[in-house]
């Protein structure tokens, strides 16, 4: 699991470039954004989308998901994208900033070096990647700050084996980068998106690291997997005003969930099994996410 080259066959040189860029380990950490901002934010840009691109989130298991999918030629969207001012070295900042935040989870932090995050936005927006800020991704949903991406996982991880997780479910695939980040500390992960175009683009941002051990789903995730369940981790990356029930089921004993709780105001809660029947809740911060909803569109 920890041979990176197992979780991208084609290097990181190939699909980043490689041009030095300024120092920017010395700029201030910019103020995490909410949804509704960036929201705003994206409208007073009016950064232009192609429709034609599609979106990136959980459907039926991908065909090509049970082996390596052959690298097809560059969309011009990826071409422009991994030609962005971006470098080794502005990810390196990103998780120095994520680390002073307070993730210390060395696994998790490695894991956030090595997934391209600008090759998972629009070319319009790809020079803003690496800032500490949700992003517009369409559709009324956005890419998480790098440090909650961090954080959820590293609260996952920090489970009674050490760390080990076998089988993790995500509700939300969106872009498809936290599922990235997620297949370089979970032996299987399963990803469900809800949004049809999302979906399709998560599976086009994918495609290019050929990561064999992601499985995306389009459906509701609010049902979770239950073909597929238990999982020793589910992390949300929406809110709701509770947690599902089917997902709780879904769980290992001793597994945990990640998710945020809430409409205006919303924390992050971590949900862990304890026995067939109970489970334990914990509080943990303040955080702020798109709604989380039933049905697939």
């Amino acid at each position: 699991m920890t041979d990176k080259a197992k979780r991208f066959p084609l290097q990181l040189s190939s699909v980043v470039d490689k041009k030095p860029s300024a120092d920017r380990s010395n700029r201030s950490v910019a103020t995490p954004q909410t949804a509704t901002k960036n929201a705003a934010w994206e409208n007073s840009r009016n950064t232009p989308r192609s429709g034609a691109v599609p979106s990136a989130q959980p459907q039926k298991p991908a065909p090509a998901a049970s082996k390596p999918m052959a690298r097809p030629a560059e969309s011009a969207s990826h071409v422009e994208r991994s030609n962005s001012m971006v470098s080794d070295g502005v990810r390196k900042a990103m998780v120095a900033r994520v680390a002073k935040q307070g993730v210390t989870d060395a696994k998790v932090l490695a894991a956030m070096e090595s997934v391209p995050r600008h090759m998972f936005m629009e070319p319009g927006l790809s020079s803003q990647a690496y800032i500490d800020a949700s992003l517009p991704i369409g559709h009324h949903q956005t890419i998480s700050q790098p440090y909650i991406v961090a954080r959820m996982i590293e609260i996952m991880r920090d489970n009674q084996q050490g760390g080990v997780l076998n089988r993790v479910l995500e509700i939300g695939t969106g872009c498809g980068y936290q599922a990235a980040v997620l297949s370089l500390v979970a032996k299987e992960v399963y990803s469900i998106e809800r949004i049809k175009p999302l979906h399709e683009l998560a599976r086009s941002n994918l495609r290019p690291l050929r990561i064999a051990n992601i499985r995306l789903h389009y459906g509701d995730g609010m049902l979770g997997l239950p073909q597929v369940a238990p999982f020793d981790g589910i992390i949300l990356a929406a809110a709701g005003l509770e947690v599902p029930q089917a997902l709780l089921d879904q769980m290992t004993i001793g597994g945990r969930l990640v998710a945020p709780v809430g409409s205006r105001h919303q924390v992050l809660q971590l949900i862990q099994r304890t026995s067939k029947f109970d489970w334990t809740s914990t509080t943990l911060e303040d955080c702020h996410f798109v709604p989380l909803r039933a049905g697939t569109v």
